[in-house]
């Protein structure tokens, strides 16, 4: 065992010692982060026309601060981005997270200086809680990689900007810039396709033993690197890969296909990570769940998604919530968000500790007919139906057929398989039975003869790739959305030809 290796396991408990204190008084983590960003911004733009000297608890928020998403918020960010000063929070950010909006465009999150610290201690603190809690150091003395954007940096108005992947690998910690790849040369390389081949190349006789990324994009890195070898599986090329730390989109569907890529068993961390702020990570191996953070500069509401669209809807604090329950994450951050809804659905498995799962898009949903399908319902029945008859996924996303040339509406899978089911009209009657099962009203509008059953469109290999990269989102942090309420994504993989 290395050195770095030896060393870091000390360090481990003592990080997860010092973290476990506000994982056991997490009401108390939460009243002290709310009573230092009150206080903090009280004096800027915002917290003068809010009220914020008022305001001494989160019922006083409430009447003070509405909910707002990046567009509602988007005057005050804009003076930020022109260079204003003390509009959100005190001074100026030290960064400007960019990232692709929905309905927004492009959108600038604020990274203040002290806000950075969120996204880099928790990424610190999962692997260290890892080494703690399993006593697995062994990775730390090999090499790391991370799949993400570009590292370059321009400036907005004198404040540097970029993805928030690329802005986190300026902070990566010395002892570890040595174990960090690719170059960062490599790194800065625009075209994913040819980032990807230029990763391969630069790794592929290196002693890999981290690896991290979004899984759709983690994939094809892998298939590269078999192609490019001729090796049968990855721990066939890094025999010392013992680590895969993913997040961005719910693992399942593609374990399987990853299983048989890797050759074996890896350990896996799935994290929880947003410009707004890293908001979970897994801090238990053998169970499910996230680990909320709830001491690194974010304050937490949730509101039941069922009055996520009222003009007035409850705002819950995290001593209020329950387990079982779907909630919209609202958050408050010392990057100057304040009550700002990020678009995220998550569910509590646990409230002792706060473990959660994350459940989709407030925008990604299926209600043509009022169903309102969600992310963890086509997630779970795919898991289930793929394991069931024998098929790999590489990708999928699904959208309503509201006017077929022939018979009723119905919901459209597009699948692109790394192995195709081995019974394709039961794996189909099989999906649209778990969805029926996990959805009441999807069932109702069956049986009503408003619905039929779904229909599965298989995508040919690399159509979502050839998808991703005709509308300029190939790689980095880029993710295909799992479920739309509109034919933008199915017509244009129809119109692409990318439908077997």
């Amino acid at each position: 065992m290395s050195l770095k290796s030896t060393l870091s396991i000390p360090v481990a408990k003592f990080i997860r010692q010092r973290m476990m204190k506000s994982v056991e008084r997490p009401d108390q983590a939460q009243a002290a982060v709310f009573n230092h960003l009150i206080s903090t911004a009280a004096q800027t733009a915002f917290g003068k026309e809010h009220g914020f000297g008022n305001i001494s608890a989160p019922r006083d928020f409430k009447k003070h601060v509405p909910v707002r998403d990046y567009e509602n918020l988007k005057p005050w960010l804009e003076k930020v981005k022109d260079g204003d000063s003390d509009i959100l929070w005190p001074g100026k950010p030290i960064y400007l997270s960019k990232t692709s909006g929905t309905t927004s465009g492009t959108k600038y999150i604020p990274i203040t200086s002290e806000s950075i610290h969120n996204h880099i201690d928790t990424a610190r603190n999962a692997l260290l809680n890892y080494i703690a809690t399993t006593g697995k150091s062994k990775f730390v003395g090999g090499k790391m990689i991370f799949l993400s954007g570009s590292p370059e940096l321009a400036k907005t108005n004198g404040i540097l900007t970029g993805r928030l992947s690329g802005i986190v690998n300026h902070h990566v910690p010395g002892y570890l810039r040595g174990n960090q790849l690719p170059s960062y040369d490599t790194n800065c390389i625009e075209d994913w396709e040819m980032k990807v081949d230029a990763i391969v190349r630069e790794t592929v006789d290196k002693d890999m033993r981290l690896i991290s990324g979004i899984p759709s994009w983690v994939q094809m890195y892998f298939e590269k690197l078999l192609k490019f070898t001729g090796k049968e599986t990855i721990l066939d090329i890094f025999p010392n890969f013992s680590l895969f730390v993913h997040g961005g989109v719910n693992f399942s569907p593609y374990k399987a296909g990853f299983d048989k890529l890797i050759g074996g068993h890896v350990d896996t961390i799935e994290l929880y990570p947003a410009s707004e702020g890293f908001i979970a990570f897994q801090d238990r191996h053998d169970e499910e769940g996230l680990l909320l953070n709830v001491d690194s500069g974010v304050f937490f509401e949730f509101i039941p998604l069922d009055e996520v669209h009222n003009e007035n809807p409850t705002r819950l604090t995290l001593q209020e919530v329950k387990t079982g329950v779907q909630y919209a994450l609202v958050l408050s951050s010392n990057a100057g968000l304040w009550a700002y809804s990020i678009g995220d659905t998550v569910k509590f498995i646990s409230t002792d500790p706060y473990r959660l799962i994350v459940t989709g898009r407030i925008k990604h949903f299926i209600s043509a007919f009022g169903e309102h399908v969600i992310g963890e319902e086509v997630d779970r029945a795919m898991q289930i139906a793929a394991t069931e008859f024998n098929a790999e996924i590489r990708e999928f996303t699904v959208a309503p057929q509201v006017k077929p040339a022939d018979g009723l509406p119905y919901h459209e899978w597009f699948v692109e398989f790394s192995i195709p089911p081995s019974d394709p009209e039961g794996f189909r009657n099989r999906l649209d039975a778990l969805m029926q099962q996990q959805n009441i009203y999807y069932k109702d509008l069956l049986d009503g003869n408003i619905l039929r059953t779904l229909e599965v469109r298989t995508v040919q290999q690399e159509g979502f790739i050839g998808y991703m990269k005709s509308i300029g989102k190939l790689g980095g942090q880029n993710k295909v959305p799992r479920l739309s309420n509109d034919r933008k994504i199915a017509d244009a993989l129809l119109s692409g030809g990318w439908i077997i």
